[in-house]
């Protein structure tokens, strides 16, 4: 029997709004899918033959004789995803959906799916594959306990490199070091698709999956920020220390926190530069400082956001800063002050994202309760469009005004040479 597994497109920044790319010095780039897909895939039984299908760049083969169709989604795909799931059902194939979105909207999504697959797969996957073959398919998996991460194999991250070309060819390839998350982030599902606890891959399982990448020319990139967590420190400067030990570049970057950069001893900030780790993904809109520095009202979070940024660049480390915009606390002014702090702090490299309340998180509950949601148009909640109302402006102000960070940002920073390569995690 064949499954095949269906990564589905969805609008990015600059499909949809065009003229991101005129503004932006860098060429759009495909980053790589998430590691779902590579992750059931290596818990397939070769007793099943299986493909993979990345419907951003290729026909998903919706006539071909395949026995289950695999459909893993977050939310800015699923409308995509169920239109899939729609079209495989009608010429009479089984599907069957997971990820984030079926995982918090498994109502909606069972209305195009046979299956749908609640919280991680790959306890339940062999499961859904023996009621497949036995024509048996229940209406909803989940395991009953998490699963250990130490008897996971490495990730199929090759069925993602075969679909490398000229429009496809990424730099790097997400490595995972943790699942779930303690924290309660207003605007993150982590905790509701993963679990609440903290749950770490052995050192051996990430410096294998790190080596796996770069046995094939690539980079591993650590999005995970929960790495710098206290419970997660000894695992992270064992990771650290390994990877330095290497002696040669094999971390494009790694996703972290103001805060945590912060919090983060000097002696370890220089370790990470040894083991090759030159930019920081630095996400923002999350954390109390990043909350509070762009509101004009809390100069102490201000001059905390500068501090973190200078303690990144003492060590050579680029922030590639990300700017979350349209939380309650941002008035109209919001936009001058963050362009403001970041020609005043020196970032080169930027990203500018709508607030956007997906489904399972915080945010969304308050804001459905709020009545403040405009739209359940899936597709359009991709950090681009705004979805919500807004608290101190109306939904056009906040639109234009990220079009404008993008647009002044850049506006300065056309002549910069090199940026297109190096500003590898734009998620155009």
């Amino acid at each position: 029997m064949k499954v095949r597994f269906v990564y589905p497109k969805f609008a990015r920044h600059a499909e949809a709004h065009p003229e991101l790319r005129t503004w932006v010095p860098c060429n759009e780039y495909f980053g790589p899918p998430s590691l779902g897909i590579a992750c059931l895939a290596a818990v397939t039984p070769p007793s099943w033959e299986l493909d993979f299908r990345d419907d951003r760049l290729e026909d998903v083969g919706l006539d071909d004789e395949v026995d289950l169709v695999a459909i893993s989604f977050f939310t800015p795909s699923a409308k995509r995803a169920m239109e899939l799931g729609d079209a495989f059902r009608a010429r009479g194939r089984k599907v069957v959906m997971g990820g984030i979105f079926p995982t918090m909207m498994p109502d909606e999504a069972l209305l195009h799916a046979d299956a749908v697959v609640l919280g991680e797969g790959e306890g339940v996957w062999a499961d859904v594959l023996a009621d497949a073959r036995a024509g048996a398919l229940q209406k909803r998996y989940m395991e009953k306990a998490p699963i250990v991460l130490s008897k996971q194999p490495l990730p199929r991250v090759d069925l993602y490199m075969e679909k490398e070309g000229r429009e496809y060819c990424p730099d790097d390839y997400p490595v995972q070091t943790s699942r779930g998350c303690p924290l309660a982030c207003f605007a993150c599902a982590i905790p509701a698709t993963a679990g609440r606890k903290l749950r770490h891959y052995d050192t051996s399982h990430v410096i294998a999956q790190v080596e796996q990448l770069a046995a094939r020319g690539k980079l591993g990139s650590l999005t995970e920020d929960t790495s710098f967590f206290p419970t997660s420190n000894r695992r992270f400067m064992e990771i650290i220390e390994t990877l330095a030990e290497r002696g040669q570049a094999s971390i494009s970057y790694l996703g972290v926190s103001m805060p945590m950069i912060l919090a983060t001893p000097e002696a370890t900030l220089v370790r990470m530069r040894c083991a090759g780790i030159k930019m920081f993904y630095l996400v923002g809109g999350f954390d109390p400082i990043t909350r509070g520095a762009f509101t004009g009202k809390d100069p102490i979070a201000l001059q905390k956001a500068k501090d973190a940024i200078t303690k990144a660049h003492d060590h050579d480390i680029e922030p590639y800063t990300s700017f979350l915009v349209g939380n309650d606390e941002d008035d109209e002014g919001v936009f001058d002050r963050m362009l403001e702090f970041a020609n005043d702090a020196k970032i080169v490299k930027a990203e500018f994202a709508i607030t956007t309340p997906y489904p399972g998180t915080p945010l969304y509950k308050r804001m459905v309760l709020e009545e403040r949601v405009l739209t359940r148009d899936w597709s359009l909640y991709n950090d681009a469009n705004v979805v919500f109302r807004p608290k101190q402006m109306s939904p056009e102000t906040l639109l234009d005004g990220y079009l404008e960070l993008w647009r002044e940002f850049y506006r300065p920073r056309q002549g910069l040479r090199g940026m297109a390569r190096e500003a590898r995690t734009i998620q155009f």
